[in-house]
């Protein structure tokens, strides 16, 4: 159980820091902002393995989980903006 407890504290901690990182109005209160840095873990993770950073296996870390939540805030920027001006 704390190992999920665990997961969801980390995702709010990198998705709260990836939206301090790019201010700006974003969708949806702690819940999203939870899932956006869950989120940012696993894709982090996923780009630090394939770039070699990690090998299997290994946290992607804390770094890692920030930049793939940036990644995926500033790809739902573009596509809420693109929908907006149409």
């Amino acid at each position: 159980m704390f190992g999920l407890i665990g997961w969801l504290l980390f995702g709010l901690i990198a998705g709260v820091v990836a939206k301090l990182m790019m201010p700006g109005r974003d969708p949806g209160g702690w819940i999203v902002t939870m899932l956006l840095g869950m989120a940012g873990a696993a894709l982090g993770g996923f780009l630090g393995r394939a770039a070699g950073f990690y090998t299997e296996g290994q946290p992607a870390g804390f770094l890692m989980a920030v930049v793939g939540a940036v990644i995926l805030l500033a790809m739902y920027r573009l596509l809420t903006s693109r929908t907006a001006a149409h």
